[in-house]
């Protein structure tokens, strides 16, 4: 291919707040859009801890009308989707909020993405598949992981299949995204390791990837900087306000450079895990990463060496495949001093399923830029080098 024929998009939100006290701006920026009523799309957590309501309150300060849709399971499904599309519409709302981590904001964006092209969320399986803007999303973020707030990428269950359809579309681009620490503070360690795991899984799988860039290079190694030096501190004491901070700034740099140059097998394989099994999507990339970019070593051993950098290691003197073990070791070592489960096995995974889940993670959109293609054989394999 001709250098003049490699075009590269970069996508965000037209809109970013960062920084304690940003969720206070989630009121005049819905004002700002035109909305007269919006949805508020959360989970049962959020609205039991009473952020639902606070968010709520602040929006109505604003002249809003809310409602409040509290129904994002952990891995949203088509279902979750169509009971909110059913409020939205019922009750005449003009603009979404999503509140919470990624299940909230991809639940909003299929929501949206139903509201703005009619037909079901299973019509947008795949790349691009809509032809009309999406209902404008202000997408707030609790946790510091998986960046939906401010990505194209849209996960939903197949309620029949148990498949998770991953939807990459530039039109379900949250129109802002919020990241206030302060919302972070409370969460628990498990989830805070999980989710930054997912965050490291996107930078080193962008860094990875065929179609990487020195811009989301760029945003990919800082992220995993970010993440080497306060993952471990942010887990070990959730009020360690400097490590939540710096956490937030990861996650978002993280999604900046997955949300451009897409991921690879491990979230093709992970989405794959997530709807058979219904795990947390954090924890199953944090098991699986170790393994696939083992497979990948000898496609590009300098990035994962890279890696090692980034993350903290010492590389002087070694061999550039040395070097890129190292970076997997580092990799392995965060998830353990972490709390991650060691394999699938812990999370009830079994070997009966690995020829369909592999089959269908080799189709999922995710898994296009690995910069290793693998047969049906080696993506079984991984699955049980991961057990």
């Amino acid at each position: 291919m001709a250098i003049a024929d490699q075009v590269f998009g970069y996508f965000m939100p037209v809109v970013n707040l960062m920084g304690p006290g940003a969720v206070k701006e989630v009121g005049e920026q819905a004002k700002g859009l035109g909305a007269k009523k919006a949805l508020i799309v959360t989970d049962a957590g959020m609205k039991k801890m009473g952020v639902a309501d606070q968010v709520k309150d602040i929006i109505e300060a604003s002249g809003l009308k809310v409602v409040i849709f509290a129904g994002a399971q952990p891995n949203p499904t088509d279902i979750n989707v169509a009971d909110g599309f059913k409020i939205f519409t019922k009750e005449k709302c003009d603009l979404i909020v999503s509140l919470g981590g990624g299940s909230s904001h991809d639940c909003a964006k299929g929501i949206g993405l139903v509201a703005g092209n009619g037909g079901n969320i299973r019509d947008f399986e795949g790349v691009n598949k809509s032809t009309k803007p999406m209902t404008h999303l202000i997408a707030i973020n609790t946790t510091a992981g998986t960046a939906s707030e401010m990505t194209r990428f849209c996960i939903i269950t197949n309620s029949e299949t148990h498949v998770k359809m991953a939807i990459v579309d530039w039109r379900c681009t949250p129109t802002v995204s919020i990241n206030d620490p302060v919302l972070m503070i409370g969460m628990p360690a498990s989830l805070t390791a999980a989710t930054g795991m997912d965050a490291l899984t996107h930078s080193v799988e962008a860094y990875m990837s065929t179609i990487a860039t020195p811009v989301t290079d760029s945003a990919a190694l800082m992220s995993m900087k970010l993440i080497g030096e306060n993952l471990r501190q942010a887990v070990a004491n959730g009020s360690n306000f400097e490590a939540r901070n710096n956490m937030a700034y990861a996650q978002f740099l993280g999604g900046m450079a997955f949300n451009n140059a897409s991921l690879g097998y491990v979230h093709g394989m992970a989405h794959q895990l997530g709807g058979f099994y219904d795990l947390p999507h954090g924890v199953c990339n944090a098991i699986l990463l170790p393994h696939v970019q083992r497979f990948n070593l000898n496609s590009n051993p300098k990035r994962l060496a890279d890696v090692a950098v980034a993350l903290g290691e010492n590389i002087q003197g070694l061999s550039v495949r040395d070097a890129a073990e190292k970076g997997i070791d580092a990799i392995i070592q965060l998830s353990q001093d972490v709390g991650i489960p060691a394999g699938l096995t812990e999370l009830g995974v079994k070997e009966k399923d690995f020829k369909l889940m592999a089959e269908n993670a080799m189709k999922d959109a995710c898994s296009g830029t690995n910069p290793r293609t693998a047969k049906l054989e080696e993506v079984i394999q991984i699955f049980k080098n991961a057990m």
